[in-house]
């Protein structure tokens, strides 16, 4: 716990350094994350201090998103040079389907890791399963984000209507968790890697919290969209409390423009496996790095920086 805390302001301080590519001389790279107590945010920042470390008249800058859907529209705007993304949310990109209204210009360098849905539910709360949450006050993440996305799917899955069978919130994970502290709301969805940080600050001073099994929503959502769904396994030993849960999961890839010069795209997509040792110091969940795994980006295509990076490397 102490330190996600203390990489969160590490991170925090290279956030606030600005960002934007552009102007002057070298590269300034912006990196789209997520909430300061998500996972893409810790990672991200991280990321940002390797990259500036590393490649020659670079600075990165992680900055704070809303997360996957805000993060591929930076990055189609020319806001943006690297986001996070859910792999849902960026094939609805390249396909111009859901959120989008077009086929987004963007590619991929690597398959980071996988996200697990967190279904979190307020101390006093019953609710077992997803469709409890029917007439409850629920957060589905903020607009613009992955998390809305599958917290929708998953609603949907459990028979809900995500806009009447529920009193509807977009809270951030920062929001949520306070909310959810201060009696404001029922449950809320997040989803992100392990640990993430606003869920362990919740856990520690409400640890009668609980997080819900969702493997009865997985199959109907396979259905409806793919395999991109997997069952996964919560360890609830990473939120200090006891047993394991069964949720949905999904990948997380790192995205950036289509137009990105393929040099540059060589050295972070090598810059990202070459301190990966440094990185799992900001957060476990870079020991997921993995280049067979990465390459692993379907629908979305790697951009060919990070194709001659793996091809050397293979």
């Amino acid at each position: 716990m102490k330190r996600i805390l203390a990489v969160l302001a590490v991170a925090g301080l290279i956030a606030g350094c600005g960002g934007g590519s552009g102007g002057g001389s070298g590269n300034r790279l912006s990196i789209a994350t997520g909430g300061t107590t998500g996972v893409y945010y810790v990672y991200g920042g991280g990321l940002a201090k390797q990259l500036s470390a590393n490649i020659a008249n670079t600075q990165a800058t992680a900055s704070v998103t809303s997360a996957s859907i805000e993060n591929i529209k930076l990055l189609a705007t020319g806001k943006a040079d690297i986001g996070f993304s859910q792999t849902d949310t960026a094939a609805d990109a390249v396909n111009g389907t859901g959120s989008f209204t077009e086929k987004q210009p963007v590619k991929a360098l690597a398959r980071i890791y996988d996200n697990y849905s967190h279904v979190v539910v307020a101390p006093g709360v019953k609710a077992d399963k997803v469709a409890d949450l029917k007439g409850k006050t629920v957060s589905l993440g903020p607009p613009n984000s992955g998390t809305q996305v599958v917290a929708r799917r998953m609603l949907e899955a459990a028979g809900l209507n995500p806009d009447t069978d529920i009193s509807k919130q977009q809270l951030s994970i920062n929001e949520s968790v306070q909310a959810v502290k201060d009696g404001t709301v029922d449950a809320f969805f997040w989803v992100g890697g392990l640990p993430t940080a606003g869920v362990v600050d919740l856990a520690t001073s409400k640890p009668d919290m609980k997080i819900l099994d969702t493997s009865d929503v997985l199959a109907e959502m396979q259905r409806e969209y793919g395999e991109q769904y997997v069952g996964l396994d919560i360890a609830m030993d990473v939120y200090k409390l006891d047993g394991k849960v069964r949720t949905v999961g999904i990948a997380n890839v790192l995205l950036v423009p289509d137009s990105m010069d393929e040099q540059l795209a060589y050295d972070i997509t090598r810059t990202l496996f070459e301190k990966k040792q440094e990185l799992i110091a900001v957060h476990p969940e870079a020991e997921n790095l993995d280049p067979e795994l990465a390459q692993q980006v379907q629908p979305v295509s790697l951009h060919a920086g990070a194709a001659r990076y793996f091809q050397e490397k293979s």
